[in-house]
């Protein structure tokens, strides 16, 4: 009895002792959106694996979604390689909860033999979550008692909120070796200013490696709106995915001025995400002999038969206005909610649609 009280306490003493020196390095994003979202977050795995395993180790759904966060091309191989310790984005679904944003119960974990929950947090999720995250999230009582078999909701970290008045992409990027806050600013155009306040930093020289920071990504503008089944659907630069069951292909480039580039995916009936569409249904703009993704220019305004979202039984489509003469330097640090770039009357038509939408519901 004696010799099982002294290894508990061992136990304990060696989660507390983690605790101490992890405190500093829980990834936690603030988060008060009342609406779900999508989120990125960096995965480097411990060994040489594939990008099949690490899509089932986090249960992304779809593999054209996983593919498309990478900007991998569509005709990938599950089974290509991923060697130890190159670094991939993740994509899952954010909710916010208590003021944080946390993965929206995904992904679950099955402990396997010879696991601990500082394992799991370690090495398997590779610091994405500290063990206390995991053991408060799945309301475990003493962290060191978890059983084969045992189901764990992973608590990735993630925020569907908006920056300085602009819906971006959060991104979990996990800090390098020897990286600054004023490189990692440099390399996704986002001001050194916004990931201190966004992160809690006080002072820049106490960044460390392996830590998780919020990076508000730039989204590409659109006119989807917000009564489509996949608002707010926001893309960063150089990625795509696939939306409308799998009917309509959306990218972001910043080359496009940031303007969210839909077309038809021409992919197989059987991709079809629901079962209630057989086929893909018609995407004209109303009104016009215009496709979705036909554009046509004049002078310096391109015309554009625009994707604006879906509902169970029809995809929208709108016609957008974008002037591509060079203006005003670019906001380097969050997407136009409005489509600024130049997605104008048109948008505001759409906008006017939905409110009006909006208040046939109140009433």
């Amino acid at each position: 009895m004696a010799s099982g009280s002294g290894t508990m306490l061992f136990r304990l003493l060696v989660f507390s002792a983690i605790a101490t020196v992890s405190v500093a390095l829980q990834p936690r994003f603030n988060c008060s959106s009342t609406s779900k979202c999508r989120s990125l977050i960096d995965y480097i795995p411990p060994n040489a694996t594939t990008i099949a395993a690490v899509q089932s180790l986090f249960q992304v759904k779809h593999f054209l979604s996983f593919l498309g966060a990478n900007n991998l091309p569509t005709n990938t191989s599950p089974s290509l390689p991923l060697p130890a310790s190159q670094k991939i984005k993740v994509p899952f679904n954010c909710k916010c909860t208590n003021g944080t944003g946390l993965s929206d119960k995904r992904p679950i974990y099955k402990v396997q033999s010879g696991d601990s929950l500082d394992k799991i947090a370690e090495i398997t999720f590779a610091r994405l979550v500290t063990f206390q995250q995991i053991a408060t999230a799945n309301r475990i009582p003493d962290p060191s008692k978890i059983e084969v078999g045992q189901e764990l909701w992973i608590p990735l970290p993630c925020s569907c909120d908006e920056v300085d008045g602009n819906r971006v992409v959060h991104y979990g990027h996990l800090v390098e070796t020897g990286s600054s806050v004023s490189a990692i600013a440099g390399r996704y155009n986002v001001s050194e200013e916004t990931i201190l306040k966004l992160n809690g930093i006080a002072d820049a020289r106490s960044l460390q490696a392996s830590q998780v920071l919020d990076i508000p990504l730039r989204a590409c503008s659109s006119v989807i709106r917000e009564d489509s089944i996949d608002f707010p659907f926001l893309l960063s630069n150089d990625t795509y995915d696939y939306t409308a069951n799998n009917c309509v292909l959306c990218q972001c480039d910043a080359a496009k001025k940031f303007v969210l580039d839909c077309k038809p995916s021409q992919l197989n009936p059987s991709s079809l995400k629901s079962s209630n569409w057989s086929s893909c249904p018609a995407m004209a703009c109303e009104g016009s002999s215009f496709l979705l993704g036909n554009s046509r220019s004049s002078g310096c305004n391109t015309t554009t038969c625009a994707y604006a979202g879906f509902s169970k039984q029809t995809i929208f489509t709108n016609i957008s206005t974008l002037n591509t003469c060079p203006g005003p330097a670019d906001n380097p640090n969050g997407a136009s909610r409005t489509g600024s770039e130049g997605l104008n009357l048109a948008y505001l038509v759409a906008l006017t649609h939905v409110l009006v939408f909006r208040l046939l519901l109140i009433q």
